[in-house]
């Protein structure tokens, strides 16, 4: 069974980038979906044209670009793994709950997204795939990157804590020795994927010794 990634328009595609690289490295399917919004936030952070019909070509070159928007050493991903739904598309599996799915992940959360989601709104495939699975009792991991939360935004993540979801705002840690902004933003998908139960190597966890890591 897949995982649902959905994207939708805060700043922060490098860390969705980081989840996906990381969840098809280890095997995992993902099936995607892009709000209307991340695009444009996309091509601001990135100069990656995000589009349906080239979906496959775009994602590579998404993939393959570090935190700081520039080709990186990560080379090119493997998408075979990846099915792609269009943010309109309704009728798109991920919108039923018969459709299997391991759980959801929100990477970046906008404050807009969590309204949405936290209200039942369903005003796309992204909001609808999220209701899905927080009624069939599902994974739900949202990344919310916003700064500062107000107090309507606040209600709505405590209201989506209360439905089961997990919260994970995108906050890097800086005790985990990074020496390049791709650590910070691993850091926060590694956390992302923890929620989730998802192996990974994406950050050094604490072992107990003086000098280690702490991952909280």
């Amino acid at each position: 069974m897949p995982w649902i990634v959905g994207v939708s328009g805060a700043s922060g595609t490098p860390y969705a980038a980081a989840v996906l690289r990381a969840l098809l490295a280890g095997g995992e399917s993902v099936d995607l979906v892009v709000s209307r919004a991340s695009r444009l936030t996309l091509l601001d952070e990135t100069g990656i044209s995000f589009r349906d019909a080239h979906w496959r070509d775009d994602l590579r070159e998404w993939l393959g670009r570090g935190a700081d928007g520039k080709p990186d050493t990560f080379g090119a991903p493997d998408v075979d793994r990846v099915r792609y739904w269009g943010a309109g598309d309704l009728a798109a599996g991920p919108s039923s709950g018969s459709y299997p799915a391991k759980g959801m992940l929100i990477v970046p959360a906008s404050t807009a997204c969590v309204a949405g989601v936290a209200l039942g709104l369903s005003k796309d495939l992204l909001q609808r795939a999220a209701s899905v699975t927080l009624k069939e009792r599902r994974t739900l991991v949202v990344a919310v990157r916003e700064t500062p939360l107000n107090g309507q935004t606040l209600r709505h993540l405590v209201a989506l804590d209360d439905a089961g979801a997990s919260v994970v705002p995108a906050s890097p840690a800086f005790y985990a020795g990074a020496t390049h902004i791709q650590d910070l933003v691993d850091f926060v998908a590694g956390r992302v994927l923890d929620a989730a139960g998802v192996a990974h190597g994406l950050y050094r966890r604490w072992d107990g010794e003086l000098g280690g890591t702490r991952a909280t």
